[in-house]
Formats: structure tokens, C-alpha cells, sequence
């Protein structure tokens, strides 16, 4: 073997062994920031929703980009306050009407009355607490330690939900600046190209936004409809909610089925059975029919990729997994059609550029 294929050979195990530490560091970098890195991508997701109002409001009301995504973005955070107020004052009262009550309640449930105590008594649980007090009582001291742990979990919460809402802002904030300056580095060629993802990218977005939206609206109007039928009290606010839970994929239908079956089963044993098969039903006709034809028209996916994206994308990357496969899987179908074969671009794509033909 000549001296120029052992130095050929050398650069190539260089070149292996250089790739194989690059992609290490940069997984283990990934690793290591994941937490910054989730941020980013959920503020991404969110710019890109919003994206379009801010556009459309400089263009048609207000000149200066800083004041209309600052109004954006404060229409945004007082629809979710009044959202959240919908759904927390009544929370509230409920919750001081039960402390004043819970000293009744509690006594009459250590001596087998009220409704609460003869539960108790009739599934063998009084006996059981009166049995176990210490080792209860060890429990609750052991429960209370990780108050710490808590506390810092709804730190990190906070921190991370203004970093979110930061990163989202500047993000459409500085849109045009960064477009401008990718286009400028592409050229003519990529340019229109680049646009035209981009336009599908935000199109999809925002689609699935909208779909999604709609499958919370028809969740909890049908929950609110079942509740009141029922005679379940709080029936507008815990629709609500469940309308709210139901913008998670796949599981928001179980979250909000746990909310609204319980709030039934308080108020009597036929409401929460009922509530419950209302949920167990509607949970399946959401995830198989609903979810896939309203989002496939929404995002442009056919229902199978839909199902399969999100089911992947959960069992991959957990609830926020859920929450991004879809919109992921139409950006992905749009980057195929861009620069995937040339059979699977679409045939405005195909068409080469060139002069009119005459005639």
C-alpha cells in the first residue's frame, strides 16, 4: 500500500472520529441545556401563532412594530386572565365555602354521620384511619418535607413561563430584521423559496391553532350540556375548564373527564356515572374522528399522519411532544415538498423558472 492511500485512509478515520465527537458534544449540549432549549421552541411555536395578528396590525392600524406586538401580546395575556378569572373565582369561593364547612364535616365524619362519615363507615375506612393514626400521622409529617422541592417546582414554573412569553415577544418583535437578513444571505434564488416555506410554516401554525381550538369549543359545549342536564352545579365554569384541558392532545379529554366526573360524582352518584360515560365515549370519538379530520384540514395532513404524529411525538417527548407534533409534522411535510425529491414538491414548485411562451 503506497504512502497516499495510508494518508488517505488516515484522513478518513480523522473525519470519522472528528464526526463522532462532534455529534457527542452536541448531544450532550442538548442534553445539558434542554430546559433553555424547550423554552425556545415553545416561544418559537407561540411567535409564529402570533406572528400574523402583529403583521396584520401594523399593516392595516398601527405603523411602529414595537407598539402593535406590544398590543398583541397584552390582548393575548387579558383573554387568558379573564380565562383564568372565569375559572379561579368561582375555584375560590368554593373552595372558602368548604374550609368554613370542613371543621362539621370533619367532626361528623369521626363519629359516622353526615354523608361523609357513613361513606366512611360503610367502606370500613373510619376504622381503618382510628387503626392507623400514627402510622397516618407519620405519613403527613413525611408529606410535608418536600414542601421545598414544591416551592422550587413553582419557581422554575414562573421562571421558565416568562422566559416564554420574553423570548415569543422579542421573537416577533424582530422577525422582519432576521427575514430581511436571511433572504439577503440567500439571494434571489433561495429567496422565494424561503418565503414560501415560511408562509406555509406560519399557515400550518396557525391552523392547527385554529383546529384546535374548535375541538376545546365543541369539547366544552357537549360538557356543559351533559352537566346541565344532570343538574351538576358550576356547570358554565367547569365546561369551562374542561374546554381548557382539552387543548392538550390526547390526554385533555382524561383531564378534563377526571374534573367534571368529579365535580358529578359530589353532586350525586347518577350525575357522575353519567358524566363518566359521556367522557369515556367522547374521549374516543375525539381522538379518532375528531382530532384527525379537523386538524388533517386544518394543518393539510391526512387523519393517519395526524394520529400518528401525535401518538409518536407523546411517547417520545412527553406532553409537550404531544403538544408540537402536529404543527412539527406539517413543517416537516413542508420542508420535503421544498427540498425533498422532486416528485414530492408540489407542481407550482417543479415548474422551472424561465421566460413566457410566446404565442
Amino acid at each position: 500500500m503506497s504512502n497516499a492511500d495510508d494518508r488517505a485512509i488516515a484522513r478518513r478515520t480523522l473525519v470519522v472520529i472528528g464526526l463522532v465527537l462532534a455529534t457527542t458534544f452536541a448531544l450532550a449540549f442538548v442534553y445539558a441545556t434542554r430546559r433553555v432549549l424547550t423554552w425556545a421552541v415553545v416561544a418559537a411555536f407561540f411567535a409564529v401563532a402570533l406572528g400574523p395578528l402583529v403583521d396584520r396590525l401594523q399593516h392595516r392600524l398601527v405603523r411602529r412594530r414595537s407598539l402593535a406586538t406590544l398590543l398583541v401580546f397584552l390582548a393575548a395575556f387579558v383573554l387568558l386572565a379573564t380565562v383564568a378569572a372565569l375559572i379561579l373565582v368561582p375555584l375560590f369561593d368554593e373552595l372558602g365555602r368548604f374550609a368554613e364547612r370542613a371543621p362539621g364535616l370533619l367532626h361528623e365524619a369521626r363519629v359516622g354521620r353526615g354523608p361523609l362519615g357513613q361513606l366512611l363507615e360503610r367502606t370500613g375506612a373510619r376504622r381503618y384511619v382510628s387503626e392507623h393514626s400514627d402510622q397516618l400521622r407519620d405519613l403527613g409529617t413525611r408529606l410535608r418535607q418536600p414542601a421545598v422541592g414544591v416551592l422550587r417546582g413553582v419557581v422554575e414554573t414562573v421562571a421558565g413561563l416568562v422566559t416564554v412569553i420574553v423570548l415569543a415577544y422579542l421573537m416577533v418583535l424582530e422577525a422582519p430584521r432576521i427575514t430581511r437578513g436571511v433572504l439577503a444571505v440567500a439571494g434571489d434564488g433561495q429567496g422565494e423559496r424561503l418565503r414560501r416555506v415560511g408562509r406555509e410554516v406560519s399557515r400550518t401554525v396557525t391552523g392547527y391553532l385554529t383546529g384546535n381550538l374548535l375541538i376545546s369549543a365543541i369539547c366544552g359545549l357537549l360538557t356543559y350540556l351533559v352537566l346541565a342536564l344532570t343538574g351538576v352545579p358550576f356547570a358554565a365554569v367547569i365546561a369551562l375548564l374542561v374546554a381548557v384541558a382539552d387543548l392538550i392532545p390526547l390526554v385533555g379529554a382524561t383531564l378534563g373527564a377526571v374534573i367534571a366526573a368529579g365535580a358529578g360524582f359530589l353532586h350525586s352518584p347518577t350525575a357522575g356515572i353519567v358524566v363518566l360515560v359521556f367522557f369515556v365515549v367522547y374521549q374516543q370519538v375525539e381522538n379518532h374522528l375528531l382530532q384527525p379530520l379537523i386538524l388533517s384540514r386544518a394543518v393539510r395532513l391526512n387523519p393517519l399522519t395526524v394520529l400518528a404524529s401525535v401518538l409518536l411525538a407523546a411517547e417520545l417527548a412527553g406532553l409537550l411532544g404531544a403538544l408540537l407534533a402536529i404543527p412539527a409534522a406539517g413543517i416537516v411535510q413542508t420542508l420535503l415538498r421544498e427540498y425533498g425529491p422532486r416528485r414530492l414538491r408540489p407542481a407550482s414548485a417543479r415548474r422551472p423558472a424561465g421566460p413566457a411562451p410566446q404565442g
